[in-house]
């Protein structure tokens, strides 16, 4: 027989066998029994917490004849069909890969046809937010009002990428991640069905591993017994997840204490030869942090999620004080980001180390070893620092005495004219005015109102602070109140996302968006009417200062250019 994954072989197949989503299984359950099942679903929420696994027992359950209390019997044809993939009438989608509108249209031709084999023809299309801005449009109305016997059930991991017009069609439950105990007891389940001894301590930390995903827990546990002899032991573990034996954290952790620099390096350098990877490192030491923290104020819960606790460990929980901690929690978790754009990881580790051992480690002795000493220096540095503060105080109010009304009127204007933090970009925006058509600007500023909708709080707020200003068939510029809303705007590309899909969706328009501060408007628009002039791009007329024109002459060409692009309140200034 072909050897299958432990995930696809303890996939949950009841409800309550569904580990640490009690809440969500509990509401879908109440809403089978209580014949108040819903036309569509969505399941959001981290990878391998069981959104899929719901979702086809959710299919089973309403479409077993013999369900108790909500639970699908597994027993009956259609149970075993569904489980089985046998069932044509339960669909399972990958819209990572049937993302199209051809796909959706399909979709809604098949949905017309009543079920052949159950009583509910069950869509599941997993991973939904992949989908594509026009299958989304062509699945709006069939999801709001599909046929009595189809239900649709969305999964995805990413719930900020589906449009809220698609959210507010269906019945939301966001799965959470998976707790540490809960994953050890049914890791501890499996293994004693399947008569595997095992260390409870290598439980914990294949658990941890995994951070709150079932389905990577019992991946790692797959690949631990493999590598195991028998019986899957610490040892096992740690070598399987890459992480660090908590006696060389204590040692670690101990010559940083003692600001011994030289001895921590060689720790680290053994941990890098046996082939750690840098981010496990750092991410170990963490949560030994976190470890050591916890257990100075509640000891019983970190015995309850760590086991049995080594002798260093304990000496550490005594010996470190809790600055101390939060600095070393700092400074890892500054390193933690650091290593994921760095090409040099192992760079960063030693910098950390050299840190970790000079900057703390050999503060805390100084500190240990006179402490009276210490405090002196530390009352003597803040004493010169308030005298230092005390002249600049004395030093500021002589100067604001001196200062009269024409040097406040000088520096007004100084700051007027400070150059703007957000770099605007002018050739972009000069593309747009080139094309620019007043008919495309009327037709986006018809929609303005109706696009607030489809955006966040957050995101309405920042485009209610702005207004399209000029807009051609490929491109749009909108002018924001404030520099620094302009900034946010430009630097958020979901707010930019949602934007093209809105204008899409409503009058079939796919700008390249283009966001500058409103001050700047007025002079780019200036200055490009100034340049296409001078390059012949506009007729070479008289400007309308000088005098003897009369009132039915028809207007120069540059005008007609300036409100063509802009709008009859267009104001053109000559220089």
């Amino acid at each position: 027989m072909v050897y299958q994954a432990l995930y696809r072989v303890w996939r949950s197949q009841t409800f309550d066998a569904l580990v640490g989503q009690q809440m969500v299984t509990q509401t879908l359950k109440n809403a089978i029994t209580q014949n108040k099942v819903s036309h569509a679903y969505l399941f959001t929420g981290p990878r391998g917490t069981g959104k899929t696994s719901a979702a086809k027992i959710f299919a089973k359950a309403i479409n077993c004849r013999h369900s108790v209390d909500g639970e699908p019997c597994n027993q009956c044809e259609s149970c075993r069909g569904i489980t089985e993939g046998r069932i044509n009438d339960v669909i399972e989608i990958d819209a990572a890969s049937n993302n199209g509108v051809e796909e959706i249209r399909d979709i809604r031709e098949k949905v017309k046809y009543a079920p052949t084999q159950v009583d509910y023809k069950v869509y599941i299309i997993d991973e939904v937010h992949m989908l594509s801005t026009g299958a989304f449009n062509a699945l709006l109305k069939t999801l709001e009002e599909p046929p009595k016997h189809v239900i649709f059930i969305l999964a995805t991991t990413e719930p900020h990428k589906i449009p809220a017009t698609i959210i507010s069609r269906t019945q939301r439950f966001d799965f959470k991640r998976i707790g540490i105990t809960d994953i050890k007891t049914h890791m501890a389940n499996i293994l004693n069905e399947m008569a595997v001894r095992f260390d409870e301590q290598a439980l914990t930390i294949i658990a941890r591993a995994a951070e709150g995903g079932m389905r990577d827990a019992l991946s790692i546990l797959d690949q631990a017994i493999s590598f195991s002899d028998e019986s899957l032991t610490v040892e096992d573990a740690l070598q399987v997840t890459g992480s660090v034996t908590t006696d060389i954290m204590d040692r670690y952790l101990l010559a940083c204490l003692a600001g011994e620099v030289e001895p921590a390096l060689e720790i680290l350098n053994t941990l890098v030869a046996e082939g750690k990877e840098s981010n496990r490192i750092v991410e170990n030491l963490l949560m030994y942090c976190r470890d050591i923290l916890m257990y100075q104020q509640a000891p019983k819960l970190v015995m309850q999620q760590s086991g049995q606790l080594t002798d260093g460990f304990k000496q550490l929980a005594e010996t470190m004080q809790q600055p101390q901690l939060y600095e070393f929690i700092r400074q890892l978790n500054d390193t933690q980001k650091e290593i994921k754009f760095s090409h040099q990881p192992t760079v960063n580790l030693e910098i950390l180390t050299v840190r970790l051992a000079t900057e703390v480690g050999q503060a805390a002795q100084n500190s240990s070893a006179s402490p009276v000493s210490a405090e002196d220096d530390v009352i003597k540095q803040l004493s010169a620092r308030i005298q230092g503060l005390e002249e600049e105080i004395k030093r500021l109010k002589n100067n604001t005495a001196e200062t009269n009304e024409h040097d406040a009127a000088e520096r007004q204007p100084a700051r007027k004219n400070k150059a703007p933090s957000y770099r605007v970009p002018v050739e972009q925006v000069y593309q747009v005015l080139e094309k620019a058509t007043r008919e495309q600007l009327v037709q986006v500023q018809s929609v303005w109102q109706d696009l607030l909708q489809v955006l966040t709080v957050t995101q309405r707020a920042m485009v209610r602070a702005s207004e399209p200003v000029a807009a051609s068939s490929d491109g749009l510029v909108i002018a924001f109140d404030y520099e620094i809303v302009c900034q946010r705007a430009n630097s958020d590309d979901d707010l930019r996302q949602n934007i093209f899909n809105g204008l899409s969706r409503f009058i079939q328009y796919e700008p390249h968006i283009v966001n500058i501060p409103k001050e700047q408007w007025g002079p780019l628009r200036s200055e490009f009417l100034n340049h296409g002039r001078a390059n012949g791009q506009f007729a070479d007329e008289q400007p309308e200062e000088l005098a003897g024109r009369p009132d039915n002459q028809k207007e120069p060409d540059i005008v007609d250019e300036a409100k063509q692009l802009f709008g009859e309140l267009a104001e053109v200034i000559d220089d």
